[in-house]
């Protein structure tokens, strides 16, 4: 089986409720969940039974451990994992009305930042996987561009998911620039409509039209329950979201990008060529089951994305 190397943070997310209060209800105890882009695509991926490995730099402190502990339990590979005596970063995660989440952070000197590169990986890595915090704080994010472009030129796929935070991004400008020098090592991107004006403002600003210029194979687009879109040279192709109640929005764009990777390992298509010539069905075939499996994220508290079972037979 082709495997997926999913690269970038673990956190502890410490989740507030903000509706409580509108209803005059006194706010709970913050509970500590464990989180972080990177870390949800790769709990997604090893619960829908993809082979996956997670490279990171973990913390050897108890929220450290839980993150340990939890990876093992989805079938996550820890062979290129690293420990660090450094804290866990730390995001406070307030839920406000409809299920949206807002969030703060808090990651200085923690151990995640301070990754360094694994070396050569396994023959059977076919793609790789960036996204979020990582690709801000420094130094990881310097090491995970290079790992970008140097296994991108080795022939594997990478996929992108920048789930912009702005309140961690010092300096809008350079990022945005930053992102465009990423663009013809990415076959894959993935943003929701707010990354897409974000990273459409300013004198670098882009579009998604920049990016498939630039080389991207294939742009995938979220609208929350507007559904999922993706862009190619062959077209577009939307897919509506599947009606939920929602409770929050937490982790419904990192099942998204598990989901897909996913879907595309199952189906042979996880290669830099393969997304290119991915015919515009196949590609609803694929948003349809990343909706399904995001749905059900939703559909309860916090970042848990669905186990394969609970998708074979919705």
């Amino acid at each position: 089986m082709k495997e997926v190397v999913v690269c970038g943070e673990a956190l502890v997310d410490l989740v507030l409720d903000e509706r409580l209060a509108s209803i005059g209800s006194p706010l709970p105890p913050l509970v500590p969940a464990l989180g972080g882009g990177p870390f949800n695509v790769s709990v997604a991926l090893g619960r829908l039974g993809s082979a996956v490995s997670f490279c990171s730099r973990v913390s050897t402190d108890r929220f450290g451990a839980e993150i340990i502990a939890a990876l093992r339990a989805a079938g996550v590979d820890l062979s290129v994992l690293q420990r660090d005596p450094a804290p866990t970063s730390l995001a406070l995660a307030s839920i406000g009305a409809g299920g949206a989440a807002s969030y703060s952070f808090y990651v200085e000197g923690t151990a995640d930042r301070l990754v360094t590169d694994p070396g050569p990986l396994p023959g059977t890595v076919a793609a790789l996987c960036f996204g979020t915090l990582s690709l801000v704080l420094e130094p990881g994010a310097s090491v995970y561009e290079q790992m970008m472009h140097t296994h991108h030129a080795h022939g594997r796929l990478i996929m992108v998911d920048p789930n912009i935070r702005p309140v961690m991004i010092a300096d809008p400008d350079a990022y945005r620039a930053r992102l465009t020098t990423w663009l013809p090592a990415i076959d894959v991107i993935k943003v929701s409509d707010d990354d897409a004006d974000w990273l459409a403002q300013g004198p670098y600003g882009s579009t998604p039209a920049d990016w498939l210029a630039a080389g991207v194979g294939a742009v995938v687009l979220t609208r929350g329950a507007g559904g999922l879109s993706v862009t190619t040279a062959r077209g577009e192709t939307t897919v509506a979201a599947p009606q939920v109640s929602t409770v929050d929005t937490i982790g419904a764009g990192d099942t998204v990008v598990g989901a897909l990777l996913h879907w595309l390992g199952v189906h042979d298509a996880l290669g830099q060529r393969q997304i290119r010539d991915l015919e515009p069905d196949l590609w609803g075939a694929a948003l349809t089951f990343a909706a399904r499996a995001a749905a059900v994220t939703v559909s309860r508290a916090g970042a848990d994305p669905p186990w394969a079972r609970e998708l074979a037979n919705s």
